[in-house]
């Protein structure tokens, strides 16, 4: 009998491209996790449910509505809808593993709504018409990045959650420290940078994972022992190749987690 795998995977161009499919010129490059899948486990069939994800916090407060603040207003988002946004079907629904990454913890800046308090990634908003980004100076102020700290206090509330209900596995990737072109060797009058802000951030993961049990995919191993600069196109973005590596390391995970198992 075939077994069926449900990955419910929350998160940005990353998680994404290695587990779902990746493009490139709308050519498609790699087809996600089922060409791994497909040749090994005869038996199972995997199904990626994907939705982006705006950073931890926010994600923390979703309860799947759409504050009404948004009515009438034609925001041209992305690959950030308001439904994704606010959506909190990575708690609600029975996946049979949960993908969640800190890359936009690391990366994204989000502002919040004077009034409400709720977080809002105003994504592509240079495009939008000029009484949008009106609007969206008067209701929204900008809160920045988030600190490391808060960040892993974050994660380890969405993954207590995820176990109040149903104890599943939860994999979290980390992030290629490795900058092409950065040749930094001195930090003397430095602010962090984003290479260090990485580092940090996946110290902090591995010292959460020890206290919590969950699955880190080590994206910033997998690169580096293939060739980092080879198989990244800039900070986030990688060759095909590169996700390809990725979805590997997921599929090696999930098995040893008995996930794969029919």
């Amino acid at each position: 009998m075939a077994k069926r795998v449900t990955l419910f995977a929350k998160g940005n161009v990353d998680v994404h491209d290695s587990l779902h499919s990746c493009r490139v010129g709308g050519q498609l490059q790699w087809n996600g996790i089922n060409e791994i899948i497909r040749p090994r486990y005869p038996g199972v069939t995997m199904r990626v449910q994907h939705e982006t994800l705006t950073r931890f916090d926010a994600l923390l407060a979703a309860d799947g509505v759409v504050p009404p603040v948004f009515d009438g207003h034609d925001l041209s988002l992305g690959t950030y809808p308001l439904t994704s946004q606010f959506s909190d079907k990575v708690f609600t629904s029975a996946p049979d593993a949960v993908i969640l990454s800190i890359l936009p913890d690391v990366a994204s800046q989000l502002v919040r709504h004077r009034r409400d308090g709720f977080r809002f990634n105003p994504a592509n908003a240079s495009t939008w018409a000029e009484c949008e980004r009106e609007w969206l100076k008067s209701e929204f102020e900008p809160i920045g990045t988030m600190r490391i700290d808060d960040a892993i206090a974050n994660l380890a509330a969405i993954i207590e959650r995820l176990r109040q209900d149903r104890d599943v596995p939860v994999l979290v990737y980390n992030m290629s420290a490795v900058i092409p072109g950065d040749r930094v060797h001195c930090y003397l009058g430095l602010d962090e940078t984003y290479a260090t802000r990485i580092r940090r951030f996946n110290l902090a993961l591995i010292e959460l994972s020890a206290e919590l049990g969950f699955s880190i995919v080590d994206v910033d191993a997998v690169l580096a022992r293939n060739g980092a600069e080879r198989l990244k196109l800039d900070v986030m973005h990688l060759h095909p190749e590169g996700y390809r590596l990725i979805a590997e390391e997921v599929v090696r995970i999930l098995d040893d987690l008995g996930v794969l198992e029919e």
